[in-house]
């Protein structure tokens, strides 16, 4: 009875929603994807035989792939904990417009571009497919937890959607700043990085909007970090090269013309609806 009793408490407390507790379960999300990484690299050091050489199949899989698949199992766990698993892969509730798909093309034409950019040989058949590999488990992780947990949370506290749009792709941005101390990049790069991922994760949350399923965002973002590691290491001199050289800057320009058009578009909605001007609580 006691357990039954906590388990309903559990659930209602995730069900009433807020932006605080959003914020709370990324920064979990991130710290434990963190510590899930160390207690891999405590497990299987750098320097033994069964990672293999630097940027091998088994070095991507153990030293990237590895941890984010670890802490995906540990979110779907989270996910049936509280009965959101089924309900994050529903239908939307609310639906995107026909405007919506531009940055969907934008980010599909980077990601062609760069996979068709590739010295596929140079890599070899077992790089590449451990890099899809580990894509698949970055693009649901990240997607589950920004346009997943976030979004629910934000619409279960009955914020109005341009917040909830802002704050997934704000959190999503936010969980790429930790990149300035687990990384050997700067500070000028990681904050190129962290305006980048606000922009794209404003895209995967109109993707969310407009497709009207989670599993699509997932699957456009699996293609995304792929194709960016892998064409980062093996390019080639493809004239299409240049598509991938100005991608960040590609992202972030049509983010910025996307932002506009949603916040209008959110606006001129609520107005329609008759709720005047949203505020966030």
């Amino acid at each position: 009875m006691t357990d039954h009793s906590s388990t309903s408490g559990w659930k209602r407390f995730w069900e009433r929603g807020g932006w605080w507790k959003a914020l709370i379960l990324a920064a979990v999300y991130y710290g434990v994807y963190q510590l899930v990484g160390l207690l891999v690299d405590a497990v299987i050091p750098d320097d033994t035989a069964v990672r293999g050489a630097e940027g091998s199949a088994t070095d991507v899989f153990f030293d990237v792939a590895l941890p984010i698949v670890l802490t995906s199992i540990l979110l779907v766990l989270f996910a049936l904990s509280i009965g959101w698993l089924r309900e994050l892969f529903a239908p939307q509730t609310v639906r995107g417009r026909g405007w919506m798909w531009v940055g969907i093309a934008v980010v599909l034409a980077i990601n062609v571009s760069s996979l068709l950019s590739l010295d596929y040989a140079k890599a070899g058949a077992a790089v590449v497919l451990s890099w899809l590999f580990t894509g698949l488990f970055v693009g649901f992780a990240e997607e589950i937890v920004t346009r997943g947990f976030v979004v629910n949370l934000m619409r279960k506290a009955g914020h109005p959607e341009y917040a909830v749009g802002l704050v997934s792709a704000g959190v999503f941005a936010a969980l790429h700043f930790g990149n300035v101390f687990t990384s050997d990049q700067g500070l000028g790069v990681t904050l190129l990085q962290v305006v980048y991922t606000f922009f794209f994760g404003l895209i995967m949350y109109l993707a969310l909007r407009v497709t009207g399923n989670l599993i699509w965002p997932i699957l456009l973002h699996a293609s995304t970090d792929p194709s960016i590691f892998l064409h980062g290491e093996f390019p080639t001199s493809n004239p299409l090269s240049l598509v991938t050289a100005f991608s960040s800057y590609l992202v972030i320009g049509t983010g910025i013309v996307l932002l506009i058009v949603f916040l209008v578009s959110e606006r001129r909605r609520a107005r329609a609806s008759g709720l005047g001007r949203p505020v966030l609580a």
